[in-house]
């Protein structure tokens, strides 16, 4: 007899490892798990289009094979040099029986910003789904160490990208579309080697909330999920976590483990269907592993 999900996804410790940033999933060990095949798919997002950035590996990638069971078209946005991974999901995606729309760029420019949604409609004729997601991290024991480059670059990524993306989005979506960001626990906790990033997670937590009273007359909804320590290649590929750190990622959550992102992107698709969260909006749902937020 199958083990439920919920102890049998993959615990610590894992094998020591560490990659260069922005870091590949097809190196991880073990691989995350994306392909849900607990999951029963019902149509719920049939022929919708959505853009996902970061949709080439964890979350993301997870998220945009979801979608595709569920019916729809996916675009995603990665870097140049995680393209491999990026081919990787739109195999995944085409798998489905769904288009998959490949937009190299970087998201800290708002000019890609603007493109990726430009290419998104040009090619599907629409959009639907925004999904904020890629994000960029990078520990450090002291402020010094933190400097203005990198501190640009977090929230460019993080914060700046959501903005610049749901800017230039919510004028082509029509009542029933979902706009859904990717925060994080780091949100709530300020962990203390992850400032610039905490930070970030906040804003997103703010400016969903504040987002989603803007548009809800218009028939847009506005979500966040914020998830805790999940198994894809952001943390691997954090200069600041040593290889032992990842060795024993997420155990000090409550469930002992860290999230796989096949448990995540059910959420997603909660949030993104009208006919299951039509009455959700300014949510920030929070996927900790039992740990207590404030």
């Amino acid at each position: 007899m199958d083990q439920e999900q919920v102890t049998n996804e993959p615990k610590p410790p894992f094998p020591q490892q560490q990659q260069k940033s922005p870091g590949h999933e097809s190196k991880i060990s073990p691989p995350p798990r994306y392909e849900a095949a607990k999951y029963k798919a019902a149509g719920k997002l049939l022929d919708k289009k959505a853009l996902i950035t970061g949709g080439d590996s964890g979350i993301g990638r997870a998220v945009a094979v979801l979608y595709a069971r569920e019916g729809a078209d996916i675009a995603i946005t990665y870097l140049p040099e995680e393209k491999d991974d990026a081919q990787t999901t739109k195999r995944e995606v085409e798998a489905q029986g769904r288009k998959c729309l490949l937009i190299a760029g970087d998201l800290t420019q708002e000019s890609f910003c603007k493109e990726a949604v430009e290419k998104t409609i040009e090619e599907f004729g629409g959009l639907d789904i925004l999904v904020s997601n890629a994000a960029h991290q990078a520990r450090k024991e002291s402020l010094d160490e933190i400097t203005s480059e990198e501190w640009d670059r977090t929230f460019k990524t993080n914060i700046y990208a959501y903005f610049h993306l749901a800017k230039a989005a919510v004028r082509h979506m029509k009542p029933g579309s979902a706009i859904i960001a990717t925060s994080s626990e780091t949100a709530y906790q300020g962990p203390k080697d992850l400032p610039d990033y905490s930070s970030t997670k906040g804003a997103i937590n703010t400016f969903t909330k504040s987002l989603a009273q803007m548009l809800i007359k218009k028939g847009i909804r506005v979500n966040a999920v914020a998830p805790g320590p999940v198994w894809t290649p952001l943390n691997p590929s954090d200069a600041g976590a040593d290889s032992e750190k990842i060795q024993s990622f997420g155990e000090k959550q409550p469930i002992g483990r860290p999230a796989q992102p096949e448990e995540l992107a059910p959420a997603y698709v909660f949030l993104a269907s009208d006919a299951d969260s039509s009455y959700v909006s300014g949510a920030i749902l929070a996927e900790v592993g039992g740990l207590p937020l404030n």
